[in-house]
């Protein structure tokens, strides 16, 4: 979908102790490997909260210089989890996002701070791509069956049908705290940038218990602040982006002495081929199709992971020239990864260059 991350269907990600620990998460299809010591010489280890949560799997790693009751902060991010999932999840037709769905009428209807702040930013994003970004595509997205086991080539016919339910524009924001649908039957499905304000709020919630170095992953997006124990950094790999290809691609150190969230969306892994042709399940709204270009996996590097978020799947949809154009517009550190047969060619925005925060290597 307009790049649409599934929030039920995320990449893969491994948690590293002596030896390499693999979890199955479904991620902007782009996997990723966290590396983490689970002791150090200090005697302080790290503690781990992993489980089920908005569709996919949570993998938590903190530690803390003062003494913490292990258990109130399993509590506190299983409650914020929840209550995130119940507002913004839009597998689970009680959630808030849900509800403001199956009411199909245009008056203003309360859907709180959360979703409304989404929707700005969204409605960003999707102004820059000249709306190939569109969290209003949710039809399309249904229609081409990736949320399905068998993702098909729909009819032409429908495809033209549906774009017209179709439309950022379509979308007022009333207040902070409202929200109104110009077209009745139009729907909002927030998975391609939830995830990342989801990780957010998470590390939100350790800082309230006074942990200040931990690594958050949701579904393969991520953020970090602080270090291990034993005084080293955080450090992230990037699989390269091809179908079965377990070898990895780039190494991130992280900074120690602020957050830093990494978001990537790629193309391989949630696809079907029809007559020859490839159909990855990132669809352009302006066409109500599947990208047809050659780039497969784009990585943003950001302060804040919900814009991460959404412009790791924005800048995806349209491709390496337009996309790196406009991250370098927008000031966005993002590594880009075009395939040219067998051959994966990179390409880094300016920011990212500039970047002296974090080493890529």
């Amino acid at each position: 979908m307009l790049a649409m991350k599934m929030i039920h269907q995320k990449t893969k990600s491994t948690i590293e102790k002596s030896t390499q620990r693999s979890y199955t998460l479904m991620k902007g299809f782009v996997i990723l490997f966290i590396f983490s010591q689970l002791s150090a010489c200090s005697g302080r280890s790290i503690q781990k909260l992993e489980g089920a949560a908005q569709g996919t799997t949570y993998h938590i790693s903190y530690w803390s210089k003062t003494s913490l009751d292990s258990v109130v902060v399993a509590n506190a991010v299983k409650n914020e989890l929840d209550a995130i999932d119940k507002t913004l999840s839009n597998y689970r037709p009680d959630s808030v996002i849900e509800v403001f769905n199956s009411s199909e009428n245009t008056e203003s209807q309360e859907v709180g701070a959360e979703i409304v702040k989404l929707v700005r930013i969204a409605q960003t994003v999707s102004v820059a791509t000249q709306g190939c970004y569109d969290l209003t595509m949710k039809p399309l997205f249904d229609l081409w069956g990736f949320r399905g086991e068998a993702p098909a080539m729909p009819d032409e016919a429908v495809i033209h049908k549906l774009q017209s339910r179709i439309g950022m524009a379509k979308l007022d924001i009333i207040d902070d705290s409202h929200l109104r649908k110009q077209q009745a039957d139009l729907k909002v499905d927030l998975s391609s940038i939830a995830q990342g304000y989801s990780v957010g709020e998470i590390s939100r919630v350790l800082e309230e218990q006074g942990i200040t170095d931990y690594l958050v992953e949701i579904g393969g997006e991520l953020q970090t602040r602080g270090f291990k124990p034993d005084q080293q950094p955080w450090r992230i790999a990037l699989e390269r982006p091809l179908p079965g290809d377990m070898h990895m691609q780039k190494r991130i150190t992280m900074p120690k002495d602020t957050q830093m969230a990494v978001m990537t969306s790629g193309t391989y892994n949630h696809y079907f081929d029809f007559q020859g042709q490839r159909y990855s399940h990132i669809l352009d709204a302006r066409t109500g199709r599947p990208i047809t270009h050659n780039l497969v996996s784009v990585t943003v590097i950001h302060e804040d992971p919900t814009i991460a978020d959404a412009w790791d799947t924005a800048l995806l949809c349209l491709g390496q020239k337009d996309g790196l154009k406009i991250a370098n517009l927008a000031h966005l550190p993002a590594l880009f990864i075009q395939q040219q047969g067998t051959e994966l060619i990179e390409s880094k925005s300016d920011a990212l260059n500039t970047l002296d925060k974090i080493t890529i290597e």
